[in-house]
């Protein structure tokens, strides 16, 4: 009798297989005296593309959609050489899940795909394809380390406990795949000349352009005004300071003339009286552990180099390594059943630091909630002490720790006054304020310097002097452009409007269950929208391109934009994990809103959204005789419609692992011999060399391939 476990890819399994120990390795599994490891790659299986279920629509027409399926069929996922054919990995590792299955020995099936939709969704559809007959059981964990597989396996659940979470992913698969599939097809006949540039659409990427667009509009529509402050410079037992004039709580004015006149009359050097002192001890809290957002939030505007993607990409990595819990979640708090986890944790971590004794464990509920817990906790470090980390992870780890170590420490604490005075015989009153550290507390762990603003000691009736009155000259500032930290945390709370001083945790609590996306997907959203073409990176700051202007302007699905509509589905999608809405129901109010976006842009009027670039005719074509033209994306053939499939990709992927990029010059000697002898490519072992290239087409398909010759 022996127990198979499927894990989401082979990283994972290694570290289940380290954890049950003795395994025998074999090609796609390993094996001891009671358990069976397998893995997937992620997702071996994909949604048919609509030519799989009619092999007549192999192109786009306006008049085959909207198309729905009537039952929704998987098949191994497409080759990204080919998508014609299936990608010979994942057939190949699937075909050996199917005979482990089938083996007699197998008497129950335990999935370990990632607790999460996603990783239900990649279990579940295999197992919907492959049918076994034995039991499956989940193993829910939120880390890697040997000690928790072993305590997982020992509390594993029915995987039929978990069909509100199947159904919730299906859900979502199944609506993107509708949503996708229909409105940039006939988004793209429609408003793309020649519809070859695919103009995207989907259910969260529309929104999140349009959190972007709005932000460059009110840039590009802010009209600056300006406005006068009178500054006083006042002076104290040789301690100088500044306080602004006021007058009914406010110190901003439009017009410099007025405080002319109020100043014109008053001599200088003069005194001030101090009417009122107001001092407050107030405590600073340290930030709160870790979801994914904050995490790319925090790392993307601290450091250089780092996007929302790479940040989640690290953090996977250090997962998968074992070194950190369960990175894609969108907790803040951890569950009250980790708090002897978390010590122990805690107590490894703080061992040997300058600051060792100020690191003090205790159960708090601003840490331990496990109310404000969604299916995964807060990101935190496992016990294991990662070694020979890369430079951004170890970033990216330290955040983590730092943020973990920060919660039982010493609150930061310091003193804020406030003065107000008046000068004499004017009755002209200004503030001051000033603020002390008197607890560095948490923030000794970054080295957080406090801003000290100095005031001198006072007392109410201390007459000051008065050295200078300067009327200063400022300008309103239109919004920053959004960084990713900014965009993350509106997808995040799905463009709700919040006060300043709100906390994190009342935000999130509020707001549970309305976003765009998920934490796991967010980053991706945003690689995606930088992919096809509809925002770009300046330094830290994300735009929209002019194609994603005029998306927004013109595509008549206006719903798609609605932060609000968007917000809804994310929440349904949450309401059926929990087993609170239907599947069916939720997906009904789908199809019929995609009918209806179908309708509307067969219905609009004609615009071009997006032409093809084309610089310049480089050749004949080998394959029907057209014209090869490069575009923005490719070296291909002018006669594509007509079905010709010659093309060369500029981020083609053999020339890529060479590092190497197709070029014009390159493109043009092909066509003209056929071959063409290229300089530097390098190898795997990272040496230089030089080879003849062909671009010959596949013997059992249309489609070409690179072949390298040596003389």
């Amino acid at each position: 009798m022996k127990y198979l476990i499927l894990a989401e890819k082979p990283s994972v399994a290694r570290n289940i297989g380290d954890a049950l120990k003795n395994m025998t390795k074999h090609e796609g599994y390993m094996e001891n005296d009671r358990y069976i490891v397998t893995w997937a790659f992620g997702h071996l299986l994909s949604l048919y593309d609509i030519s799989d279920y009619d092999a007549t629509k192999k192109s786009w027409k306006m008049e085959y959609f909207p198309f729905i399926p009537r039952i929704f069929e998987y098949k191994v996922k497409p080759s990204q050489k080919d998508r014609h054919k299936a990608d010979f990995g994942a057939k190949k590792q699937l075909n050996i899940i199917k005979s482990l299955i089938k083996r007699p020995d197998v008497t129950q099936i335990i999935s370990a795909c990632d607790y999460d939709r996603e990783g239900q969704i990649i279990g579940d559809i295999i197992f919907k394809v492959l049918k076994p007959k034995q039991p499956v059981f989940r193993l829910l964990l939120n880390e890697w380390t040997a000690g928790a597989v072993i305590d997982g396996l020992e509390q594993i659940k029915p995987n039929t406990d978990l069909l509100p979470l199947r159904d919730a992913g299906i859900s979502r698969q199944w609506a993107d795949w509708i949503i996708g599939i229909n409105l940039t097809s006939v988004t793209t006949l429609k408003f793309a000349k020649p519809s070859k540039q695919i103009l995207n659409v989907g259910r969260v990427i529309m929104p999140t352009l349009k959190i972007i667009y709005d932000r460059d509009l009110e840039i590009r529509n802010f009209v600056s005004e300006t406005y006068f402050k009178l500054a006083g410079l006042f002076l104290k037992d040789s301690t100088a300071f500044e306080g602004i004039y006021f007058e009914e709580k406010m110190d901003q004015f439009k017009r410099k003339s007025l405080l002319e006149e109020l100043i014109r009359d008053i001599q200088l050097p003069t005194t001030a009286k101090v009417i009122e002192v107001a001092t407050k001890r107030k405590k600073e809290y340290p930030p709160y552990l870790f979801n994914l957002s904050n995490l790319q939030g925090m790392i993307t505007s601290k450091y250089r180099g780092f996007t929302s993607a790479k940040v989640l990409q690290i953090a996977q990595s250090l997962y998968e390594k074992k070194y950190i819990t369960y990175p894609r979640t969108s907790s803040m708090h951890l569950d009250e059943t980790l708090i002897d986890k978390t010590k122990n944790v805690v107590e490894v971590l703080k061992r040997g630091l300058p600051y060792e004794k100020d690191v003090i464990f205790n159960a708090s509920k601003r840490v331990f909630d496990s109310k404000k817990v969604e299916s995964h906790s807060a990101i935190i470090p496992t016990y294991l002490i990662p070694k020979n980390l890369s430079e951004d992870e170890r970033l990216v780890y330290n955040a983590i720790k730092n943020r973990l170590l920060v919660q039982f420490m010493a609150i930061a604490e310091y003193d804020e006054t406030k003065l107000v005075l008046e000068i004499k015989d004017s009755g002209l009153k200004f503030h001051a304020s000033g603020r002390i550290q008197i607890e560095e507390g948490w923030k000794v762990v970054e080295n957080i310097q406090s801003k000290d603003r100095i005031l001198p000691k006072v007392i109410k009736g201390d007459v000051i002097d008065v050295r200078e009155l300067n009327i200063t000259h400022h300008e309103t500032k239109p919004p920053e452009p959004h960084t990713e930290k900014s965009l993350l945390k509106v997808m995040e709370t799905c463009g709700k409007k919040y006060k300043d001083n709100q906390s994190e945790e009342m935000i999130m609590q509020v707001l549970s269950g309305f976003s765009i996306g998920t934490a796991a997907t967010r980053a991706e959203i945003i690689s995606k929208l930088k992919r096809v073409g509809y925002i770009e990176s300046k330094g830290k700051t994300l735009i929209t391109t002019e194609l994603g202007q005029k998306m927004v302007d013109v595509f008549p699905v206006k719903a798609l934009f609605d932060l609000e509509y968007t917000g809804r589905l994310e929440n349904q999608l949450s309401e059926i994990s929990k087993g609170i809405l239907s599947k069916n129901v939720f997906l009904r109010s789908i199809f019929a809103f995609t009918e209806s976006g179908v309708e509307m842009i067969k219905n609009h009027d004609e615009v071009v959204l997006k032409e093809s670039v084309i610089k310049e005719t480089l050749g004949k074509c080998p394959n029907c005789g057209g014209q090869i033209i490069e575009t923005q994306k490719s070296f291909g053939c002018s006669q594509w419609k007509q079905g010709c499939k010659y093309v060369i990709w500029k981020n083609d992927k053999f020339l890529k692992s060479m590092k190497k990029k197709p070029t014009k010059t390159m493109v043009k000697t092909l066509l003209k011999q056929d071959r063409v002898f290229v300089k530097g490519l390098i190898g795997k072992s990272g040496q230089k060399f030089d080879a003849y290239l062909r671009y010959e087409k596949q013997n059992d398909s249309e489609y070409y391939n690179w072949k390298m010759e040596f003389k």
